[in-house]
């Protein structure tokens, strides 16, 4: 299902992705019980909740967005596109007709590059060698693909945890002192497992002083440092990052 302006398959779209005009306009029309027409209750039967499960969301001032947060967390499935679907099914194409327009697309990434500014020399040959050759990734590097204007913590949560797949954490001495690269692995980090789990992936690219960072030391390492592995450092990296 794709939108009407666009080539852009709302099923792959997640549902964490859906903007909070689209929720809050859902909630409107399904928190009201209705004898008639399908609502919150039976949008959550229909996304495969209990009964127990449905009683409790009873209790809640908005039991809509409650059932949509609580299946975007259990399943992989919930995605803009199955949201509509199951709305159709449930015979509200009215809310499917009046919401559609109100649907914008994010652009969505493989990965997010958490860089230092010294570093960035090594992000332009990762675009190169990711994006511009036959793998074709999507990388989304924060100073070349957020707009001036937005409040940083703000947009960078948003695009870590809606809009990118993984992370990819360039690590260097100057990573070690970037108090923007601190926030941003702790975010990633700290995301819920069930919600959106983020695959964190560390790269080192030139030779350290300091240690190693402790929040990263369990995962396993890309190291372009090593002669003996540069070869096929690019395409591990790649497979890496279009593993579904």
């Amino acid at each position: 299902m794709a939108c009407a302006d666009s080539e852009v398959d709302l099923e792959k779209i997640p549902l964490v992705a859906l903007n909070m005009t689209v929720r809050k306009k859902l909630g409107l029309y399904l928190n009201p019980k209705h004898t008639v027409a399908a609502d919150w209750m039976a949008l959550a039967e229909a996304m495969g909740f209990t009964y127990l499960e449905i009683k409790n969301y009873e209790v809640s001032k908005n039991p809509t967005g409650m059932v949509l947060e609580d299946w975007q967390a259990r399943t992989t499935e919930a995605s803009v596109g199955k949201l509509l679907s199951v709305l159709s099914e449930l015979d509200r194409k009215d809310i499917v007709e009046d919401l559609r327009h109100l649907i914008s697309v994010p652009e969505m990434f493989d990965a997010f590059i958490c860089y230092c500014q010294s570093d960035f020399a090594f992000v332009h040959e990762m675009i190169r060698e990711l994006e511009q050759t036959d793998y074709k990734l999507k990388l989304c590097v924060f100073d070349r693909d957020v707009l001036p204007g937005s409040c940083v913590w703000t947009i960078t949560s948003e695009l870590i945890e809606k809009r990118c797949k993984r992370m990819v954490v360039v690590i260097s001495d100057e990573y070690l002192d970037s108090d923007d690269c601190d926030f941003q692995t702790k975010f990633a980090l700290s995301l819920c497992p069930g919600a959106r789990s983020k695959r964190l992936i560390p790269v080192i690219y030139k030779r350290m002083t300091k240690p190693f960072p402790s929040i990263l030391r369990f995962l396993t390492i890309c190291d372009y440092t090593r002669p003996c592995t540069q070869a096929w450092f690019w395409t591990r990296l790649a497979k890496a990052l279009s593993l579904p």
